[in-house]
């Protein structure tokens, strides 16, 4: 099943606020960021990826594309975040909407969303 979202049916979806930390691969952190999205497991709810479903291919408006487990994706505090400090995510930053999975290095939060595919064999993103 495919499902198209425009912006006012993305933000219509349940609203999550969730603070966590930053830890990029590059050797730098951030604390306490303060987001606003729709948590995965609700998009999961909604989209309901088949069974055999087992990874997630995240893909970019500029072309990057980042793949991880759904066990990541679905982790209690991934979110698809369009806010950040109680604003609107910054182009810059990944805006309008980004990926957030906390327990992992940023690398694997897409930014500035496009398309999020579900896969039963992982197949290999940018990195």
């Amino acid at each position: 099943q495919t499902i198209y979202w425009d912006w006012p049916q993305f933000t219509a979806q349940p609203q999550t606020q969730f603070v966590s930390d930053i830890h990029c691969v590059t050797t730098w952190s951030r604390y306490d960021n303060q987001w606003e999205g729709l948590a995965t497991r609700d998009l999961l709810a909604v989209c309901q990826p088949r069974e055999d479903a087992r990874f997630v291919v995240l893909h970019s408006y500029d072309g990057y594309t980042t793949n991880l487990p759904l066990e990541d994706f679905a982790a209690e505090d991934a979110l698809l975040a369009h806010s950040w400090s109680g604003q609107p995510l910054e182009q810059e930053h990944g805006g309008p909407v980004r990926l957030v999975v906390p327990h992992l290095y940023f690398w694997k939060s897409a930014k500035w969303l496009q398309r999020i595919e579900f896969l039963t064999d992982d197949a290999p993103g940018f990195w």
